[in-house]
């Protein structure tokens, strides 16, 4: 991440066990008193003070009503000037139009403007984007990766194999949920040259690329030369700000044509979002590097202290690097266990999330959320320990 500071740091603030089950009423609130949640992707923290200000003050002055549509509310403005500063690179203001979520943009943009043919979806992939191409009338076509390389990369003969017999449309995660990985700027444009050869469509889902830790660097796709005629991104600050509740994300939408076929769809092809959201997206954007600067270093922090307890106590556990996210893909197939997730909630009491659920052919992995305080991730992988060494 290259941004710089726009102010003095705010600390991050763990959540009790009381705060969070009010606070997170799906990840917590649905977890029975002796199980330690780590499956949904949402942080055990209290939001940035600056944007739970701003979002109260547009509360108190009763800011409920519908939003701004189409591009409005400084909104376009404020992430440009933020993905300069962080990615050094940043799309028009007027090419970036509100949606509800990201999996609701991408819909859209598939909508819209795919052929009507098969989109490929890379798994393990996002468990909420699973069917996605279907319900927009489209075959979904699974890409899987080879779970057992050193590294998670998608295989481009493959991917050129199904652009050939009529795929159109690639869902692209990147940073990746739940591989954790971020791809180069040379496997993009390797991933562009496919991609041109067909003439087919890039979705891209940015929703993790502030959460890039130290050691690798997010490149948006649309930075990348020649891809703005047939790409689109969907971003949000809702992952990373822990404010996916007030519903706004963006659509990046840089080539005009493609902006005016989006554009001249009725407004019920699209969900609407919420001004909350577009307040809090906003203020993150514009004043939020602070606190995402310390969110940053807290998760790096858990990211080492994750191996070592690993290392400590699941040696035989092998965790793919976690470049992005607060998302450890954990391959548990060294202890023999099928569906390590069941045995987590059954004999640990630890709610994690199912690899089955991110790939339906793949058992022995599941994916833990490392977003809370170093204590709780210390317990989290002793009652994993009691759960899948000892079993």
């Amino acid at each position: 991440m290259t941004g710089q500071s726009t102010g003095e740091r705010r600390p991050i603030v763990d959540l009790t066990d009381e705060q969070a089950r009010r606070a997170m009423v799906l990840k917590w609130g649905l977890a029975p008193e002796d199980v330690i949640p780590a499956w949904v992707a949402e942080m055990d923290y209290a939001l940035d003070p600056v944007v739970h200000a701003a979002v109260r003050e547009a509360l108190d002055a009763g800011v409920t009503g519908y939003p701004v549509f189409g591009p409005g509310d400084g909104l376009g403005e404020a992430y440009a000037k933020w993905s300069q500063r962080h990615f050094g690179w940043a799309p028009e203001a007027d090419a970036v139009q509100p949606v509800s979520d990201v999996t609701a943009g991408m819909r859209v943009a598939i909508d819209v403007l795919s052929e009507r043919a098969p989109v490929i979806f890379p798994t393990p992939g996002y468990n909420a984007q699973f069917g996605l191409a279907t319900i927009t009338g489209r075959e979904e076509w699974q890409l899987p990766i080879d779970v057992d390389a050193p590294r998670a990369e998608l295989d481009l003969d493959r991917l050129d194999d199904l652009l050939g017999k009529g795929a159109r449309t690639l869902i692209l995660t990147q940073p990746h949920n739940p591989w954790g990985r971020v791809f180069t700027r040379a496997e993009l444009e390797a991933i562009r040259d496919v991609v041109l050869r067909h003439g087919a469509r890039v979705v891209s889902d940015e929703i993790h690329a502030p959460l890039v830790l130290p050691g690798a660097e997010h490149v948006p796709y649309l930075s990348v030369e020649g891809t703005h005629d047939h790409a689109v991104a969907v971003v949000a600050a809702s992952k990373a700000f822990n404010v996916a509740g007030l519903r706004c994300a963006q659509i990046v939408v840089p080539d005009r044509g493609s902006w005016d076929r989006i554009q001249a769809e009725p407004m019920s092809r699209n969900d609407s979002w919420s001004p909350l959201g577009v307040i809090a997206a906003r203020t993150a954007y514009e004043h939020g590097d602070p606190w995402l600067e310390s969110l940053i270093e807290r998760l790096d922090a858990q990211r080492t202290l994750l191996t070592d307890l690993l290392a400590e106590h699941l040696p035989l556990v092998r965790m793919r690097p976690l470049e992005a996210t607060y998302l450890a893909w954990l391959d548990v197939r060294a202890y023999g266990h099928d569906d390590p997730s069941a045995l987590a909630m059954e004999r640990g009491r630890v709610w994690v999330g199912q690899g089955r659920d991110y790939a339906p052919d793949l058992g022995g992995h599941v994916r833990l959320n490392i977003a809370t305080s170093p204590q709780r991730l210390e317990e989290i992988v002793r009652r994993l320990a009691r759960a899948w060494a000892a079993a």
